[in-house]
């Protein structure tokens, strides 16, 4: 009898190939389906990737994979996790606490709540990747109980369909460990005697309805972890394998090699041991020298959080090692990770030149590669001969491609200087020019970049991309939308203006179809968080600047006032770390060329008089490499790569960034070296929390702290944001404290945005008299 190893999927994109989770949760929040509807939108979705994971060839089919909006928040409702301001009676948690919980409580909904309507949980990245999650909150009087029935309805939904699926729950040891603490006598670890019970009654639960495997993920052992942490994997697992002896586990790591935790996981009581042979193909040694004599080894070598094709043959020269060494029936062949982080399926994509598309594969086309893989081992690899075949010419077509290397881009990369890096004064100096410019009041206010993308702005786009308006019909509206914008915010008396961004899609995304190098998807969507989908461009090749990008649109918006305004750029940390990237040279390389790009716009803007320029870099922390040892080297070339952006502008151009959901403690180094003049940072969900660290730094140039977030539909009164920058100010002084949202109002509707901003711009002027 021929063996091929079992084959698996740690989980599938969610939000349905054609983006039906966000339009169906986006229109039960507006209250135009009812929560019926769009428990039925969510069944379809896991319907169909069920369906096609099957049609793969897929054995173990992931389930619990799916949710409304974040897993580590379908975790909390699982064990009663509710932060006690959501009023919540401890009975079932419906969808109504769950989604108040995520983005926090609307105006409308005050007669639901005794007080204030309650602020949402916070969110964060997760690990370094561009997916959000929501972070669980632990006080001292932590209790648990099941209080959702998710899992085991979807295993069931499964079964009914004949599919005997996969649980997937985050691990015990991670799910505490990712918590925040309200209570800072309480150590997270600590819970876990409380919360262990919980989890053994659902996956007992679970194996009652006939699950054999349970998926456990637990990520925190690819980073640095202290002894306590190690040891509390001992105790969680033992007690787990103690209730369900007769379940199989499969622990899931991934995004990074164990190291010094793989001692502490292949002692564990679990069945199968899935590792990350993309990102850390080097630990496959050691964990062959070290694996039980009966676990199995779940092979993570299909990259799941990146588009390129895998190379078939460097796959099967790990999977025949590792053969070799346990023997094909205690391997399992798996992507790397989720592919959550993927797009749905290549099908889709029919603008793609044949080429380009030859190498891509995305969601559906990694579980193909994943069976190709498993049938070579199992039945050798003439059974595959030409799956194996075409491959190999696909990738060495990418290989040899004219398309991808300039070089003129190159060299200019390879010739620049340190000095081509700094400003040409120390902040202090630059500060009293810039001040002295733009003579603005204390606690000066501004957004950070964009305004509602209204149904008629993104019809404007739509109508334009489909060649149903002329450029001209195009542009005509962004002047006037921009000019009517203008007015507003000088109505509304904001001190630093911007042009609103309508000419914009995405803020990655629009400067990747104007710089060369990059390709675009019609339905590369992946998530982001809750509805939130973004569609990163794909860097295939060496990349430069052809013409200005933004210019004539912040001349035009400054053009209309006498105040500042803001040019907006983003910066290329983060347009590398929200595209897909180019594998075959460092990614450290292929950012320095976006830098030098971004330089020649910053230089564009000043010249033509804008004064105030600002560059995000929402994601310098997201790249942040997850163990210590690796981050000196990861912030060395990515400041240097903000600072080659804006090192050649004068003294008194003001430079601001903006950053947001990410713990700033442990790059606070690093946000100094990039000697921004201004730094905006999310701060209204943690209240603030976030800038003791800037004080016990002592971060010597201007911050905006968010006073207000976005990503909620809350309206925070005047009284409610001048408490925020009164905290602000304890540990700031307060002629360096700009006031500011948490991030851009793209997603925000306008009735939200004009109550919030009026009431920004009163708490300001709040802080102001109190100030004299």
């Amino acid at each position: 009898m021929v063996m091929v190893p079992l084959t698996h999927n740690l989980g599938f994109p969610r939000i349905g190939a054609r983006r039906e989770l966000k339009r169906a949760t986006e229109t039960f929040w507006k209250g135009k389906v009812s929560e019926t509807e769009l428990l039925a939108a969510g069944a379809a979705i896991r319907k169909e990737n069920w369906r096609i994971q099957k049609d793969a060839g897929i054995a173990l089919i992931p389930s619990n994979d799916f949710s409304f909006y974040d897993q580590m928040l379908d975790m909390c409702a699982l064990f009663g996790v509710v932060p006690r301001r959501f009023q919540w009676k401890g009975e079932t948690v419906g969808l109504q606490t769950y989604f108040a919980m995520a983005r926090g409580a609307g105006q409308s909904d005050d007669c639901k709540w005794h007080h204030a309507p309650p602020a949402a949980m916070e969110m964060t990245k997760w690990f370094d990747t561009n997916y959000h999650y929501l972070v669980p909150e632990w006080d001292g009087g932590q209790a648990f109980k099941l209080a959702s029935r998710k899992p085991f309805d979807e295993f069931k939904e499964a079964l009914d369909l004949g599919i005997r699926t996969k649980p997937v729950l985050i691990g015990p040891v991670t799910f505490v460990f990712l918590g925040k603490r309200l209570d800072a006598r309480v150590n997270p670890l600590s819970l876990l005697e409380g919360l262990l019970p919980f989890y053994s009654d659902a996956l007992g639960e679970l194996q009652e309805m006939g699950a054999e495997w349970v998926q456990l993920d637990e990520p925190i052992l690819a980073t640095d972890l202290a002894a306590e942490t190690q040891k509390a994997f001992s105790m969680a697992y033992d007690f787990l394998r103690q209730k369900t002896p007769h379940l199989k586990f499969l622990l899931a790591t991934f995004f990074g090699d164990l190291r010094d935790n793989l001692p502490v996981a292949v002692r564990l009581p679990v069945d199968a041991l899935h590792m990350d042979l993309v990102r850390a193909p080097g630990q496959l040694d050691a964990v062959l020298q070290s694996l039980g004599p009966r676990m199995m080894l779940s092979a993570g070598v299909v990259d799941g959080r990146n588009i390129w094709k895998n190379d078939l043959h460097s796959s099967l020269a790990l999977l025949e090692k590792a053969s070799a060494a346990l023997g094909v029936d205690r391997l399992m062949v798996a992507p790397s990770c989720s592919l959550l982080h993927c797009p749905v399926s290549l099908s889709y994509e029919t603008k793609l030149d044949d080429e380009l598309k030859s190498w891509l594969a995305f969601g559906c086309e990694k579980l193909a590669e994943t069976q190709i893989l498993a049938l070579a081992m199992g039945q050798g690899r003439s059974r595959v001969e030409r799956q194996l075949a075409q491959n190999a010419e696909d990738i060495a077509s990418r290989q040899r491609s004219s398309r991808i290397h300039v070089h003129a881009v190159k060299i200019r990369s390879s010739s620049v200087k340190k000095e081509d890096a700094q400003r040409r004064s120390p902040y202090p100096r630059r500060a009293v020019l810039q001040h002295a410019r733009f003579k603005l009041p204390l606690f000066p206010t501004t957004t950070i970049g964009s305004f509602p993308q209204t149904a008629e702005v993104r019809n404007n786009r739509a109508r334009f991309k489909k060649g149903e308006i002329s450029q001209k019909e195009h542009d005509e509206f962004i002047r006037n939308e921009m000019a009517l914008l203008v007015k507003l915010q000088e109505k509304l008396n904001l001190d630093v203006l911007v042009h609103g961004e309508y000419e914009r899609n995405d803020m990655v995304e629009y400067f990747g179809e104007q710089l060369a190098g990059f390709a675009f998807t019609e339905n590369g969507w992946v998530q982001g968080y809750g509805s939130r989908c973004v569609k990163p461009p794909v860097i295939y090749g060496d990349i430069h600047r052809p013409a200005s990008m933004t210019t004539r649109w912040s001349v035009y918006a400054q053009s209309l006032t006498q105040r500042p305004m803001k040019g907006m750029l983003t910066g290329p940390v983060t347009i590398l770390q929200w595209s897909f990237v180019r594998d075959d040279q460092p990614r450290r390389e292929t950012c320095r060329q976006i830098a030098l790009a971004i330089r020649d716009e910053v230089l564009d803007l000043e010249k033509a008089g804008i004064g105030i320029i600002q560059i995000d870099e929402p994601a310098l922390r997201e790249g942040l490499p997850l163990r210590a040892a690796e981050h000196p080297a990861y912030l060395q070339w990515a400041v240097e790569c903000f600072r080659l952006s804006t090192g050649g502008v004068r003294d008194e151009t003001q430079i601001h960034t903006h950053m947001c959901y990410c713990e700033f403690n442990d790059i606070l180094d690093a946000i100094v070296a990039l000697d921004a003049d201004v730094i905006s940072i999310e701060a209204s969900r943690s209240k603030m929390e976030l800038l003791e660290a800037f004080r016990k730094f002592e971060y010597p140039n201007e911050i905006g702290p968010g006073v207000w977030d976005i990503h909620s539909p809350r309206v925070p009164s005047a009284k409610e944001m001048a408490g925020l920058l009164k905290k602000a100010i304890r540990v700031l002084p307060p002629e360096h404290v700009w006031v500011n949202p948490d991030c851009g109002l793209k997603t925000r509707d306008w009735k939200e945005v004009l109550a919030s901003l009026k009431n920004l711009v009163c708490a300001a002027e709040q802080m102001r008299v109190a100030a004299v």
